[in-house]
């Protein structure tokens, strides 16, 4: 997945965070988040022989502790240039549980800079029951006209698990807010069976086009994937 300049802002302060960082063998790791507003938080480890937290949770707890809100995304870093660094169990489930809709940055197999969704990195996770976090809908900066006037009401999504209720509408890499949104049908469906009809489309010729725009978003996406068909509707202005 390509990263946004939002996202590369997100592991640049970690980064920079990191380089201060190797005089203290209690601090180790560095880690910024990023909210719905573009605002970038900081934090560090507590490395304690009783069991203290990760710089992931460092960070979750101080952008709370500022009513952050959901988090879009997150990065960590080690010190002595140790680079970029995937989160340990814990702190994936915990990014889950609490900001769902996260994507979360790590090197990948040959060590480049790679963004993913938190479900990605825990595949066949347990949910916590009882976290109820306000759930994201991400979307390309384009649609924030059709979600504002109300003309763009359904998206297809791939391994995000969103239920019917209340989100909040994020646009990526751009300045507008978020728009709260309430997704009232969530339809599960397999890739190569959807139809036109599925989508709303007019045209059966512009299902190929919209599958294939659904591939260049989910490039990891097989073609027998299992897609959800959400429908939302807008529910209130606040940009």
């Amino acid at each position: 997945m390509d990263l946004f300049d939002s996202e590369l802002r997100v592991i640049a302060a970690a980064e920079d965070l990191a380089r201060t960082l190797g005089t203290d063998a209690n601090h180790t790791v560095a880690t910024a988040a990023m909210d719905t507003t573009g605002r970038i938080h900081t934090g560090v480890n507590v490395d304690h022989f009783t069991g203290g937290p990760c710089a992931e949770l460092v960070v979750i707890g101080a952008a709370a502790a500022l009513g952050a809100g959901p988090l879009v995304t997150i990065a960590a870093v080690g010190d002595h240039n140790r680079g970029l660094l995937a989160p340990c169990g814990r702190c994936r489930q915990v990014i889950l549980d609490l900001h769902p809709d996260a994507l979360v940055a790590f090197p990948d197999a040959t060590g480049q800079r790679s963004i993913a969704p938190i479900p990605a990195l825990l595949p066949h996770a347990y949910r916590h029951p009882d976290a109820a976090p306000m759930r994201l809908l991400r979307f390309n900066a384009r649609y924030h006209g059709s979600v504002i006037d109300g003309t763009k009401t359904l998206t297809v999504r791939w391994n995000e698990a969103h239920r019917p209720g209340p989100a909040l509408a994020y646009f990526e890499d751009t300045d507008h807010g978020t728009v709260p949104v309430d997704i009232t049908s969530v339809t599960a469906k397999r890739l190569d069976e959807l139809t036109a009809t599925d989508l709303g489309l007019s045209r059966a010729s512009a299902l190929d086009r919209y599958i294939a725009n659904l591939h260049g978003h989910y490039p990891a996406m097989p073609d027998d994937a299992t897609v959800e068909i959400l429908r939302f509707r807008r529910t209130a202005l606040d940009i």
